[in-house]
């Protein structure tokens, strides 16, 4: 069986819940499949993500060995656009003109002080600016409208050729007395009525003559189009067929979604149903367990392997090891067995985490060529189910894949944590035993600038004044005598380990 063919066959075999917990801090939007935790999407009222967002923007500073531009669009750091945004498309979505040609030189393409309509692709992740485009796109239930294409394409995730015809006639029907325009048929078509795509067509033109009239009457570096909030995009993008129930624990948040789904989501409204549990709705479903469970290194599998999970800046690190599992056959059965079954695991973990960007998975070496080619044919089949675009490379002699995955906001737990305090970010502390060895050197060396100080305070956490009377009494007394001055001991409360301050007396 094909791939597609593969994917196709769970898709159809996959029962989705979609829950939503509604609080007036922030909204969360947690994907159910076969009653497993995939995805968790959340939206802070202080803090919402931009990606869809339309501005008018203004050109900043023209970076030429970069092919890329710095845009003021109003918000703390300016968007950075990649000269590939700009210039014009073919039908298959990418730039018209080579790369290596003169035409793509950024400064004829852009200027300083220039002003232009640009959407947001990616939100700001760290301390980068949000990533823009100039092709803009606005999407409804079933379509997307670009209005820089002149053509009317299907998603890929669309697999039946019958249907992506019916669907492109249809298309070419309602358009036929108009000039050519950009439309995208999203997956969530499949199957829709005529009537359908015709009612999603004149939405969208009306919401795009209100972007252009819009963009004429403000000023350079303001919003001119916000998306939807969360739980509406999530009616728009993920209620398909293989959603059973969406449960909604506010009922303001649900009448609102009844009139959004009747006018955009026709036939879904049996879909929606209210939870009014006494338990939150998150906890009765596991889902807020699992999000602890998904901020943590490890990751335990069934056999008694484990993965680690690291993420850095550059780039995530997926470790597979063994763990506790022997295996009853030979050696190679047993890793063979704990990769196929960490590829399952890694797929999940992917979208739940909303890993992006280069991702490095370090499977257990294999000797085996059939049992590194059934791996690479697994973990592109568990793939295929994930909504990000993906890449992944071939099994590297040190049993390596490299893949990306892409990235448009920033991961579960870039949005839920921050770095640590104490260690900042190292994921260590210093030992007690290391801290105050800083101490009495830093004490030494304070004594021969302030010669007439009568003795030294040191504040400094429990852990470290109580290693430091227990394990150190005697280094301290000979420092006492050394300097001939005494040494007092102070513990604060509000300290953590690696503070510390030592004070003339």
């Amino acid at each position: 069986m094909s791939i597609t063919s593969w994917v196709l066959a769970i898709m159809h075999a996959i029962k989705t819940e979609i829950l939503v917990n509604v609080s007036p801090q922030e909204t969360r939007v947690a994907i159910i499949e076969n009653g497993l935790l995939q995805e968790v999407h959340l939206e802070r009222a202080n803090l919402r993500g931009i990606v869809g967002n339309v501005y008018k923007g203004k050109i900043v500073r023209v970076l030429p060995g970069m092919q890329a531009a710095f845009v003021d669009i109003g918000l703390e750091r300016a968007g950075f656009l990649h000269v590939s945004d700009v210039m014009p498309l073919r039908k298959d979505d990418e730039p018209v003109i080579d790369f290596n040609s003169s035409e793509a030189d950024v400064r004829k393409w852009l200027s300083e002080g220039q002003e232009l309509l640009v959407q947001v692709v990616k939100d700001p992740l760290g301390t980068k600016g949000a990533r823009l485009t100039t092709h803009l796109s606005v999407a409804s239930r079933y379509l997307v409208y670009m209005p820089d294409l002149h053509h009317v394409g299907v998603s890929m995730r669309l697999e039946n050729e019958e249907e992506r015809l019916r669907l492109q006639t249809v298309m070419a029907k309602i358009l036929k007395t108009e000039a050519p325009k950009g439309y995208i048929i999203r997956t969530v078509a499949e199957g829709i009525s005529d009537e359908a795509l015709a009612h999603d067509i004149v939405f969208l033109e009306k919401l795009w003559q209100s972007i252009k009239e819009k963009a004429l009457l403000v000023q350079a570096s303001a919003i001119i189009y916000e998306d939807l909030p969360l739980v509406k995009r999530a009616m728009r993008d993920m209620l398909n067929h293989t959603v059973e129930k969406v449960r909604i624990d506010s009922m303001p948040a649900y009448e609102s979604l009844l009139d959004f789904v009747g006018e955009f989501v026709p036939g879904a409204s049996e879909k929606l149903e209210f939870f009014a549990g006494e338990m939150p709705i998150f906890e009765m479903y596991g889902v807020e367990s699992e999000l602890q469970k998904a901020l943590k290194r490890k990751v335990p599998l069934k056999s008694g392997g484990y993965l680690v999970i690291d993420q850095t800046e550059a780039m995530t690190t997926i470790d597979v090891n063994t763990g506790g599992y022997v295996g009853n056959v030979n050696l190679e059965e047993t890793i063979f067995k704990t990769n196929s079954e960490a590829v399952q695991v890694i797929g999940r973990q992917l979208r739940l985490r909303n890993l992006g960007g280069i991702i490095i998975l370090d499977f257990i070496d294999m000797t085996d060529e059939e049992h590194k080619l059934q791996l690479l044919s697994a973990l592109e089949k568990v793939l295929a189910r994930d909504h990000a675009k993906t890449s992944i490379s071939q099994l590297s002699d040190l049993g390596l894949v490299q893949m990306t995955r892409k990235r448009t906001q920033e991961s579960l737990a870039q949005q839920l944590c921050e770095l640590c305090p104490e260690c900042e970010g190292r994921g260590s502390v210093k030992t007690p035993q290391t801290i105050s060895y800083e101490i009495f050197r830093e004490i030494l060396r304070e004594s021969k600038f302030y010669d007439t100080a009568q003795g030294f305070l040191i504040l400094a956490s429990n852990a470290i004044i109580d290693w430091m009377m227990e394990e150190e009494s005697q280094t301290l007394g000979e420092l006492e005598t050394s300097l001939g001055r005494p040494i007092r001991l102070k513990v604060d409360s509000t300290y953590v380990r690696e503070q510390y301050d030592i004070v003339l007396i």
